[in-house]
């Protein structure tokens, strides 16, 4: 294998100096158990722990310098000092990603990010999707992992920076010319995204989630808007949905370009949505032309978010009449509101994503147009996260679902019936099964001629969470395999 090195002074770190520090480096590293000889190791600050008590383990593999804040430095000389050079940061995680950036070098030509409590991994897909129908090499990653021209699995919605650079560098190197990624409020709060070269970014929305990591929902809402306020540069363009106050707000605030999504006055204008059993005719107005588009997509918010990809395609230099016109060839998203199986009297069953109070009455008050009979709702919450969500989830399915059946979830350290309970307080007319495969299953054998049940809160998710042991789960798979066992009994 061939060594590689780079300068320090490439970097192009202003920090304060302390200690010989090497010319150059061999690589960048977080995790000391990952540490080589002559890497910039990162002690970065954490909730519970600081990346400074590893640096005497990251120095025994090694390292030839360390990048951290002043209380990573003060750690490591109350612990008597190391052999190693420093490099103080007022921001060490700003700094952290700058160095992934300039070490890994190549990134995919074009790329955007996706920021909103809902709607991101849907709004990248389809970004992701109108450029390979307009025969450009693209990939779009988050949630889901890397979808596209590459494949591959993902462990954070915004990779830590080394991993996220390696992966953009990776991509380049694949002939991957334009990338669309999510941009979570955790990696936006902890500078992931500093490095990445944007040509747009986007908005979704804005409603109560992980009020368990950031301290109240200003927090949130900073963190999201750092996509536009820090990271997006001048010359890239903002695309909004108006529709939601945050995304007005920053719309008014943003100084620089940009293109605004909405029903209301906007570039992107939805002008009407009309239903259909299998998806929906979206008229819209763009630069003075009205467009009947027809998509294949089920839920009226799908639109928004069709238009949302639409406009940051468009923001990245595509033409506007092939951006629409390659629209209604757009398929559903894996998890989000996707078609998973159809009982012989045509009752179908869908799933979705949704696990907060938000999403879960969006998807709900959006099935309704594409149902003729009941609307039925399986559903759950998280255990060790917000709390405060779990009875706004009830009474959202209370209000907009005929039919609740409140089940599992992933209930993490929690007792299981203690999260349940919570959420039934709101919805006392639902029915608790909590064995998730038994609660789908019972659903589905409930569905009558021109009902429709959507089974929400894990989408895509593989696997059940149960005090430390993820156990294989898949919503869509239960969903099969409860209507194929219930049509071969009706045989």
């Amino acid at each position: 294998m061939t060594h590689v090195s780079k300068s320090l002074e490439s970097l192009g770190l202003d920090c304060r100096r302390i200690g010989a520090l090497p010319v150059e480096i061999t690589g960048i590293s977080v995790d000391s158990r990952l540490t080589k000889p002559g890497h910039l190791f990162a002690a970065m600050p954490g909730s519970n722990v600081h990346g400074a008590e590893f640096i005497k383990y990251a120095v025994r593999m090694g390292a030839g310098a360390v990048l951290t804040n002043l209380a990573g430095y003060d750690l490591a000389v109350a612990e008597g000092g190391y052999d190693v050079g420093f490099l103080i940061s007022d921001d060490p995680r700003a700094d952290l990603s700058k160095a992934a950036a300039a070490w890994f070098g190549a990134q995919p030509e074009v790329m955007i990010a996706v920021t909103g409590t809902n709607g991101k991994t849907s709004v990248a897909n389809f970004t992701r999707q109108i450029w390979e129908e307009l025969d450009l090499a693209a990939v779009n990653f988050g949630t889901v992992g890397v979808e596209g021209a590459v494949a591959a699995p993902l462990s954070h919605t915004t990779p830590e920076p080394v991993t996220l650079h390696a992966l953009l560098a990776d991509l380049a190197a694949k002939g991957v010319t334009h990338a669309a990624m999510e941009a979570s409020s955790h990696g936006l709060e902890q500078r992931r995204l500093d490095g990445v070269r944007l040509k747009a970014a986007g908005f979704t929305n804005l409603s109560r989630d992980h009020l368990d990591y950031h301290a109240n929902f200003e927090e949130y809402l900073n963190a999201k808007a750092g996509l536009f306020r820090r990271v997006l540069p001048k010359s890239g363009t903002a695309v909004l949905n108006i529709d939601d106050p945050a995304g007005a707000a920053l719309a008014g605030e943003i100084t620089g370009p940009k293109i605004t999504v909405g029903r209301g006055v906007a570039d992107i204008r939805i002008l009407d949505v009309r239903y259909r059993a299998d998806g929906l005719d979206v008229l819209v107005s763009y630069q003075g032309e009205n467009r009947m588009v027809p998509l294949h997509l089920i839920g009226g918010f799908q639109a928004d978010n069709v238009m949302l990809a639409a406009g940051l395609v468009i923001a990245c230099g595509a033409d506007p009449a092939q951006v629409f016109g390659v629209l209604p060839k757009l398929q559903t998203v894996r998890g989000r509101m996707e078609l998973v199986a159809t009982r012989g009297n045509g009752a179908m069953v869908f799933v979705d994503y949704a696990h907060t109070p938000d999403a879960l009455e969006t998807a709900l008050k959006a099935m309704r147009p594409h149902v003729m009979g009941r609307l039925i709702v399986v559903f759950g919450a998280g255990g060790d996260r917000d709390t405060g969500k779990r009875p706004l989830m009830g009474a959202a399915a209370a209000e907009f679902a005929d039919v609740v059946f409140v089940t599992d979830d992933n209930p993490r350290s929690e007792e299981p019936a203690a999260i349940r309970a919570a959420i039934m307080d709101a919805c006392p007319q639902a029915t608790e099964v909590g064995d998730r495969a038994e609660a789908i299953l019972t659903a589905i054998d409930a569905l009558q001629p021109g009902d429709a049940l959507l089974i929400a809160g894990k989408g895509h998710e593989t696997g059940q969470v149960v005090g430390s042991d993820t156990l294989e789960f898949n919503d869509a798979e239960q969903a099969s395999i409860a209507v194929a066992a219930l049509e071969d009994l009706q045989r």
